[in-house]
């Protein structure tokens, strides 16, 4: 995990060297940098939230739920966050926020007929993790300037006035340069989302005591995946990033562009910190 952030960070000071030699107009770079920066720490977790049509409840809506998460975040050590019900047959969860105090824990209708008392809690405290590890925060922090490239690359010829005079091979070099930070850390992005989603399992694993809950859960929401309408898993692709299994529609995708690691691969390695943990 430190080693790709390593790398990330390389990526990005290359990046903002070859912009700063080839002379890109920086007042207009700094305000652009600056609205992203912005939209993305404050409200991101309200975009998402908005976009699957999450409402945050109370403990009168959904007490069970509450009871969960308030036992969990006292084991943890963690502020209790908001939570959120999304009404969907698809069997989620996710955690987001900039902060611990400024955390929304949200759960689908789907996940809560699908799973037992022991195998939620298990997902809750997957989610609380990320609340605790601060992912969501690392992740809009590590993807802000794969963000400028990507705009770079769409829209650079209109930042630029499509000017055809001496600069327009800088204009041109910086695009290139834009395609290749954006490939690269899009593909480091998605190694570090892996990296945590196996962290969060772990969490879970330390904070319940019960590996095998988690395992159980991981199995049912996957399994269930395939009998979902695939217009249903479409409607929650955009938030794959954030969910405990994504909603992928169609076939699977290649592990080097994943946001999360295969479902078998997360089995193992809680099979395995389960014998640690019954070994005497």
């Amino acid at each position: 995990m430190v080693f790709t952030m390593f790398l990330l960070g390389v990526v990005y000071l290359a990046f903002l060297a070859v912009l700063y030699y080839l002379g890109a107009n920086q007042m207009v770079m700094l305000i652009v940098i600056g609205v992203i920066a912005f939209i993305q720490y404050f409200y991101s977790d309200k975009l998402v939230l908005a976009s699957m049509g999450a409402k945050v409840v109370s403990e009168s809506e959904a007490p069970e739920l509450h009871e969960i998460v308030t036992r969990l975040c006292s084991i943890a050590n963690l502020p209790k966050p908001r939570i959120a019900l999304i009404n969907t047959s698809v069997p989620n969860a996710l955690a987001t926020g900039r902060s611990q105090k400024a955390s929304v824990v949200a759960v689908t209708s789907g996940i809560m007929r699908q799973l037992n008392r022991s195998e939620l809690e298990a997902v809750l405290a997957h989610e609380l993790t990320h609340v605790k590890n601060r992912d969501a925060a690392v992740m809009t922090l590590a993807a802000f300037l794969s963000t400028v490239a990507s705009m770079l690359v769409q829209n650079l010829f209109f930042f630029s006035g499509g000017r055809r005079d001496r600069d327009s091979g800088n204009i041109m070099v910086i695009w290139l340069v834009s395609i290749v930070v954006w490939i690269t850390s899009f593909i480091l992005i998605r190694a570090l989302s892996r990296y945590r989603e196996f962290a969060a399992d772990k969490g879970s694993a330390i904070i319940t005591g019960q590996p095998s809950h988690l395992i159980s859960a991981l199995m049912k929401i996957s399994g269930s995946m395939a009998r979902i309408p695939t217009q249903d898993l479409r409607k929650m692709e955009g938030a794959n990033a954030f969910f405990i299994i994504p909603a992928l529609s169609g076939g699977s995708i290649s592990n080097l562009f994943s946001t999360h690691p295969s479902t078998e691969a997360r089995i193992a390695a809680l099979q395995r910190m389960e014998q640690a943990m019954e070994a005497p």
